[in-house]
């Protein structure tokens, strides 16, 4: 994954509710009533058809289910997008989906980790998948329908699922084995209506504003602005007694310029902002100010050399520092991978082990809300499994000290979620960074402030005998492989990239490079860091879907780093000019 995009961008969707416990205005004295809070018929309807799947779903002398959980979620965005000065799509989308998860067996042992497909499927299984979106009228028997077909479907699947599981464990070996599932305790929680504000006039004449704004210059052939937001309900139940109401609210406002180098390379530069409140995205003079630094970056790459592929010194600044940690190592202790065999399982029984220099450490906190003044992606009360938030600490001190959590345990880990299953739509939930925090120890002789850590560099580079040494000053994400399969690798993708001169100290900008290597040799190669830190917030792709994120990182110094060239698309540029600079 990577933040920026964290591997892609998605707007948001809109929705306006009453207010909850809204107060009658009485004319004569009496006793205050409360109006009924509309968001809980959901509620109710799905409290009604677990009651009945906990009573009666079983099948013949089969067990039932030991456990039923039912999570809706309701999205209402509004998406924005215009180019060369006008607007291309007004759309505004409302849609709710249902997530339906069936146990059978005990928390010790139960269906999940085995899928019964047989040979290129199998004839057993269901010949009728039942949608998985819910009515967007609060109509209780439409939705319990919609509940009532997918746990139909996730029973008899749980059923054979585990039925096989256990036949399978007959010809196992014996071994200590980490539970199917947590013990959670229920909590009961319901958010009070959040407002959904969103000037569409306001926005159609800013976007419009900046795009047209990019057409001043004809070596820039193409733009895309777009600007929206996002309001996300879920509703939570299950068996066990969680009872949630949680709502959410995203802005979020994406610059996007394309051009062409003589040599025919594609350039395509971005800018992403993300906030919590519409006012918080850039807009009037400070919007015209970041479409004029685009711009002037973007010209400003199409005339510099392409860089040929480089070994030694570098600084990540704060953000690319950030994707770095993202992908070299907050991924891969996501719990779920540390007993996949198919995963590459880097950290698997490296509790207590030092992994990273020891003047580092690292945490997780999906409680964290704001960040330097800046708002972040990654803050949730509660996982998409109902158990609340809570720090993970990840590395103290160089040394691994936990995992990211969701109720999938794992061996030789505490038996409790730390709630961060996390998931998309209809995905199943699985452990995932939320806002991913690197910390310099304040104490360490190795942090030091910004201007220091360059001279560090220029000091690095002489000592390797290097004439250059990089700056690394943006990245627009990356992506690794976590996999068994091929190289446990990763790759940033930085778009401003400076060569620095040790001699003179004058600085070059470069292009058509990307950042490559293995977690451990690079993250073990950072010798110093500042200690000012920056956020990075993005979304982050993986099995379960695109979830909002974010890194808070102090830029890095790193002893030796690769850069390779990236594929080069060379194509002539448009034949005629673009007709507005006619």
């Amino acid at each position: 994954m990577v933040p920026n995009a964290m591997r892609s961008t998605r707007l948001g969707r809109l929705l306006v509710l009453p207010l909850l416990f809204a107060l009658l205005s009485p004319a004569v004295a009496r006793p205050r009533e409360r109006k009924a809070d509309p968001r809980r018929t959901i509620l109710e309807a799905m409290e009604a058809e677990l009651k009945r799947a906990a009573e009666h779903l079983t099948i013949g002398d089969h067990p039932p289910p030991y456990f039923v959980g039912y999570l809706v979620r309701e999205t209402d965005s509004i998406d924005l997008q215009a180019r060369y000065g006008a607007i291309f799509l007004d759309d505004h989308d409302r849609r709710r989906s249902t997530y339906v998860e069936v146990r059978v067996g005990s928390y010790e042992l139960d269906n999940s980790g085995t899928k019964d497909e047989g040979f290129f499927g199998s004839a057993t299984k269901a010949t009728y998948v039942s949608e998985k979106s819910a009515p967007i009228e609060n109509d209780v028997k439409a939705l319990r329908a919609a509940l009532w077909l997918s746990t139909d479907e996730k029973y008899k699947e749980a059923l054979s699922d585990y039925l096989k599981k256990r036949g399978d464990r007959v010809y196992e070996p014996e071994e200590k084995r980490a539970p199917s599932f947590t013990r959670e305790p229920p909590v009961h929680h319901v958010d009070p209506p959040r407002p959904f504000r969103f000037d569409r006039k306001r926005w159609r004449r800013e976007i419009r504003r900046a795009s047209e704004r990019l057409t001043r210059a004809p070596e820039i052939f193409d733009n895309f602005i777009r600007v929206g937001g996002e309001k996300t309900i879920r509703w939570i139940a299950n068996t066990e007694g969680t009872r949630l109401i949680t709502e959410d609210v995203l802005y979020s406002l994406h610059v996007t310029a394309v051009a062409r180098a003589d040599d025919g390379m594609l350039l395509t530069h971005s800018r992403s902002f993300y906030a919590r409140n519409q006012d918080g995205l850039p807009y009037g003079k400070r919007l015209e100010a970041e479409i004029d630094r685009l711009e002037a970056e973007l010209l400003a790459l199409r005339k510099a050399p392409v860089m040929d592929p480089y070994t030694g010194p570098a600084i990540l600044e704060s953000e690319a520092t950030g994707v770095l940690f993202h992908e070299a190592i907050g991924h891969r202790l996501e719990g779920e991978r540390q007993d996949d065999e198919e995963s590459g399982r880097t950290f698997k029984g490296q509790v207590g082990v030092q992994v990273i220099p020891k003047f580092l450490s690292v945490y997780d906190d999906p409680t964290l809300t704001v960040w330097g003044g800046r708002d972040l992606n990654g803050f949730y009360r509660y996982d998409d499994e109902g158990v609340p938030a809570q720090r993970a600490s990840l590395i103290e001190q160089g040394v691994l000290a936990g995992y990211l959590l969701s109720r999938t345990p794992v061996k030789d880990a505490p038996p409790r979620s730390n709630g961060h299953g996390r998931s998309q739509g209809t995905r199943d939930p699985m452990a995932r960074m939320a806002n991913l925090v690197v910390e310099a120890s304040p104490k360490s002789p190795k942090v030091v402030d910004r201007a220091r850590l360059e001279a560090l560099l220029v000091e690095e580079a002489k000592r390797q005998g290097k004439r250059y040494a990089l700056i690394v000053s943006d990245i627009d994400g990356g992506d690794t492989n976590t996999s068994s399969y091929g190289y446990q690798a990763f790759r940033g993708k930085p778009t401003l990239v400076y060569r620095l001169d040790v001699e003179t100290g004058e600085k070059e900008l470069v292009r058509g490079v990307e950042l490559v290597g293995t977690p451990l040799t690079v993250i073990n190669k950072i010798v110093a860091a500042s200690r000012e830190t920056g956020v990075f917030n993005g979304y982050c792709g993986a099995e379960s879907g695109y979830v909002p994120v974010s890194t808070v990182a102090p830029a890095t110094l790193i002893s030796e780093v690769e850069l390779q060239r990236q594929r080069r698309d060379a194509e002539r540029p448009p034949v005629l000019p673009p007709p507005w600079s006619e």
